[in-house]
């Protein structure tokens, strides 16, 4: 198999909080390359011998740090998974008590980041999900734990908001989220990406699963 190159400009769709020095320690050079080789050639796409190259160092390194691939994948995708929550909750942060404008932000943070440049791969778990099919593999339970958050948080602030359907309105929230992503990975939709925002507030708005309107208190003429 050939040897993939890593590429800086491609990164994955959140922040990432890494503040270590590449250079500076083995595990991070391996950990970073395999992060960067999987988003851009997929999991199986990418040897071991791959991920050693791309980390400047060898195989012998890699399986003293990391028990096997299996491990740095699992390892791969709760990073992505944590930084995912990072920055979800970094987002939300100044709308406490505003649960429409917590749902609103996070469409608009997602909407601003994956249309960047490098982001063409959508989002990490996602694209693992197509290449992890041992349901008995610890990296499902990771992207199965991810998707089904990312619904409970959406259903709860669909229900802080008082939606008429607030599980419906969530989940209806969460296929957006997944559709963005998916839009992403297979084309330069970025126009169509933008219009999410404009979905968002036709479904917070939408008079079957959204909030009822608030009644205004009108004075009557004495």
């Amino acid at each position: 198999m050939s040897t993939p190159k890593t590429h800086s400009d491609v990164v994955a769709p959140f922040a990432d909080d890494s503040t270590c020095d590449a250079q500076s320690c083995a595990r991070d050079r391996i950990f970073q390359a395999a992060k960067d080789l999987f988003y851009r050639h997929g999991i199986r796409g990418v040897s071991v011998d791959a991920i050693a190259a791309g980390a400047d160092t060898t195989k012998v390194t890699l399986y003293r740090v990391f028990s096997s691939k299996d491990d740095l994948v699992l390892q791969v995708l709760e990073d992505a998974s944590r930084r995912f929550w990072q920055s979800w909750d970094a987002v939300i942060a100044p709308y406490q008590g505003q649960p429409r404008k917590q749902i609103e932000a996070l469409f608009l943070a997602l909407k601003d980041r994956i249309c960047t440049e490098g982001t063409e791969r959508g989002c990490p778990l996602a694209n693992a999900a197509v290449e992890v099919t041992d349901d008995e593999n610890p990296a499902m339970r990771v992207i199965h734990e991810h998707k089904l958050e990312i619904a409970r948080r959406f259903r709860a602030l669909c229900r802080e908001m008082g939606a008429r359907d607030p599980d419906g309105l969530g989940d209806a929230l969460s296929l957006l989220v997944s559709g963005v992503f998916a839009a992403r990975l297979t084309g330069d939709t970025t126009e169509q990406i933008a219009s999410v925002c404009r979905a968002v507030k036709a479904l917070l708005d939408s008079p079957v699963l959204g909030a009822a309107p608030r009644k205004q208190n009108v004075r009557r003429a004495s």
